[in-house]
C-alpha cells in the first residue's frame, strides 16, 4: 500500500514555547499533535484552516460513518499515512469494523460494502481519479443525502485530499502512534 513517510519532517513543528494562543487552545484539546503544530508556523493561515476543519470534522450534518469512510478512502487514495493513522481510530469511534477498515485501502469490489456505504467509498474514488461525479454517482448519493449533505461530501472529500497534499508534502510524521492497519 504506501510506505511511512521520510522521518525527517521537512518543517518542524513548534515548540511549545512558540504555540500561540490558537495552536496552545488546540492542542489543549487534542494534545500536541504534529498537525497542528506543524501547520500552525503559519499563524494566520492556521487560524483560518482550524476551523473549517473543525465544522467538517465535529460539527458537520454528515453521519461519523460516512465521513470516517470518506476521509479513510481519501487518505488511502492520496497515499497519506499521517490522515490514515489518525483516522483508523475515529473509524473504529464511528462504528467502522476491523474489516471495513481493511477494505478502503482495497478495490471498491473486494469487500460487500452496504449500498449505502459503496456510494460514498465510490465517491471518494471517482473524485479522486475523475475529478468530478457522473450523473449515476449524484443520483446514488441523493438517495442519501439531502442538498447541504452533499455539498458537505464532496467539500470533505476535497478538504481531506489536500490535507494529504500538504501531510505529504512537509512530511509530517505520526505521532507514537501505530497504525491499526499496515500500510
Amino acid at each position: 500500500m504506501f510506505a511511512m513517510p521520510d522521518e525527517t519532517p521537512r518543517i518542524k513543528p513548534l515548540p511549545e514555547n512558540e504555540w500561540d494562543e490558537t495552536v496552545a487552545g488546540v492542542v489543549s484539546v487534542t494534545g500536541p499533535l504534529n498537525i497542528f503544530t506543524t501547520l500552525g508556523r503559519h499563524p494566520d493561515l492556521f487560524k483560518s484552516w482550524i476551523g473549517f476543519g473543525t465544522m467538517l470534522l465535529l460539527e458537520g450534518r454528515l453521519p461519523a460513518r460516512d465521513r470516517e469512510l470518506a476521509i479513510l478512502r481519501a487518505a488511502h487514495n492520496n497515499a497519506c499515512t499521517y490522515e490514515w493513522t489518525h483516522h483508523v481510530r475515529l473509524g473504529h469511534d464511528a462504528g467502522l469494523n476491523d474489516a471495513e477498515i481493511a477494505a478502503l485501502a482495497a478495490g471498491l469490489d473486494e469487500h460487500p460494502w452496504a449500498p449505502a456505504d459503496r456510494a460514498v467509498v465510490a465517491a471518494a474514488d471517482e473524485l479522486h481519479t475523475t475529478k468530478t461525479l457522473s450523473d449515476a454517482s449524484w443520483a446514488s448519493l441523493s438517495e442519501r443525502f439531502d442538498e447541504p449533505g452533499l455539498i458537505e461530501l464532496v467539500i470533505l472529500i476535497g478538504h481531506y485530499t489536500m490535507l494529504a497534499f500538504a501531510l505529504n508534502a512537509l512530511n509530517v510524521q505520526p505521532e507514537n502512534v501505530q497504525p491499526e492497519e499496515e500500510h
